[in-house]
């Protein structure tokens, strides 16, 4: 048994007690989304943190108590803000912005490419509704400006793709050492406990 930081044995602890559960309305679980996510940030090429980030960035779905179908009753879990505020000091920069820019993402691309918002499942168009739906122009100027932009789009993307049943990928423990050395270069030990 390896001699993982204190975080990525909470990651560990998180996926085993609510990864099966259903990821909103999608055909996917919370895991197989988010090992889809990295697996699909891995093939495009991403560097670790953003793979990281791409395999951590709904955590926040893992971390609150809301029903799997807040959206379809109006309610925005506001999850990547969770998801950022759990990570922060367990993680690198690198990882913690994508992941709470993701869902801006998500706006960001509904305004700047036409297509982008048809191509969305239904469950991610709900939940847009509740996000504000996509950006206004000033919205986007100032999205643009940001230094973690990139990254938040290529992890947006891998996010949209990451929902097809029975998808092969790498287990979690395949990812645990990628996790851990994202976690020993930002994490606090005091943030794991």
């Amino acid at each position: 048994m390896a001699d993982w930081h204190p975080t990525t044995r909470q990651i560990e602890r998180l996926f085993a007690a609510r990864g099966d559960s259903q990821y909103g309305g999608e055909a996917v679980s919370q895991a197989e989304h988010a090992l889809q996510a990295a697996t699909l940030a891995r093939d495009a090429g991403a560097d670790e943190a953003t793979i990281v980030a791409a395999l951590l960035h709904d955590v926040g779905h893992l971390l609150h108590t809301l029903d799997n179908d807040a959206p379809e009753h109006g309610i925005d879990d506001r999850h990547e803000e969770l998801a950022a505020r759990w990570l922060a000091g367990r993680f690198p920069p690198a990882v913690v912005e994508p992941v709470q820019l993701h869902v801006a993402a998500k706006r960001y691309l509904c305004a700047v490419e036409p297509a982008y918002h048809a191509e969305l499942s239904p469950p991610s168009q709900l939940s847009l509704q509740l996000q504000g739906g996509p950006m206004n122009a000033s919205e986007v100027a100032a999205f643009e400006r940001l230094n973690w932009f990139p990254c938040a789009v290529v992890l947006r993307r891998c996010d949209d793709a990451a929902k097809i049943p029975g998808a092969s990928t790498p287990s979690l423990a395949d990812w645990l050492p990628l996790i851990d050395r994202q976690a020993r270069l930002g994490g606090s030990t005091e943030a794991a406990g």
